[in-house]
């Protein structure tokens, strides 16, 4: 028993969590297309939160949204308008005729077939539009726009929704020359700081001789100026001995001493 339980449990986990992956195929789009499709899908993060209002006009209503579910429990309302005096629930709009109009960074979405409206904009079903829009400071903040309902005909409710879930996503891509960058200062700090241990603990060097390789960066000013010297000014073999016009500079032999012994008097 114990063991079915164990199987039963996980199992009811993971179907329900497939279902919730897939609450915005509630939503019955009246016109169907891949791009509200698109846009429904973007707001599965959305689906099974509540989202409540005050109203602006005179009598005191509170409405309630849901993205794809029963808002206040009322069957395939998506967003209800509330009484406070007596908790009558008026649909709005129904998610069962649902339009979706996606943007760059917002989601227009469109709940029609509500209630009729008593006496006003000639007796037609209401429709409540909701304006989703990308806010990474906002957490889930709903608010009325708009309670255009005299007039008419082409009455509606609009409403805001600011959430952090439409917004696109940092694509931070480095390029090449900051990979290299990258690459050459993780080894040179890898250079730097295993030469410094090696030296300090196994040679157990002191000062500025903990310094990886310090003979040869400290010769490497005078290096680079001789490497600089025989590039620049070099010209011919160094080692060969300087000549002017084929006659060699080598000191001449003494000239055998004069003899004068011709001038003595005899």
């Amino acid at each position: 028993m114990l063991l079915s339980v164990r199987i039963i449990i996980p199992l009811f986990v993971l179907l329900a969590g497939v279902q919730a992956k897939h609450n915005t195929d509630n939503c019955k789009l009246i016109s169907p297309s891949d791009s509200e499709k698109n846009a429904l899908s973007l707001l599965e993060p959305l689906t099974n939160q509540t989202f409540t209002v005050k109203g602006q006009q005179q009598e005191i209503y509170t409405y309630i949204f849901q993205v794809c579910g029963d808002a206040g429990g009322l069957k395939d309302a998506g967003l209800v308008q509330k009484e406070e005096k007596n908790g009558k629930l008026v649909s709005v709009g129904n998610y069962t005729n649902t339009r979706a109009i996606k943007g760059s960074d917002w989601i227009l979405l469109i709940y029609e077939g509500g209630e009729n409206y008593d006496t006003h904009c000639s007796k037609e079903p209401r429709k409540a539009m909701i304006m989703i829009s990308c806010s990474k400071s906002a957490k889930n903040d709903f608010s009325v726009v708009l309670e255009d309902n005299q007039k008419k005909g082409g009455c509606y409710y609009l409403f805001e929704l600011d959430t952090i879930v439409l917004c696109p996503a940092n694509s931070s891509k480095l390029s090449g020359g900051s990979i290299f960058l990258i690459v050459v200062f993780s080894c040179l700090a890898v250079y730097v700081t295993g030469g410094f241990l090696y030296q300090r603990l196994v040679v157990g060097a002191k000062g500025v001789e903990q310094f990886p390789n310090y003979a040869f960066w400290s010769q490497i000013g005078n290096l680079s100026a001789d490497g600089c010297d025989f590039v620049c000014r070099s010209r011919g073999n160094r080692d060969e001995p300087p000549t002017y016009r084929g006659v060699a500079t080598e000191p001449l032999g003494e000239d055998p001493e004069e003899r004068d012994d011709h001038l003595l008097p005899m």
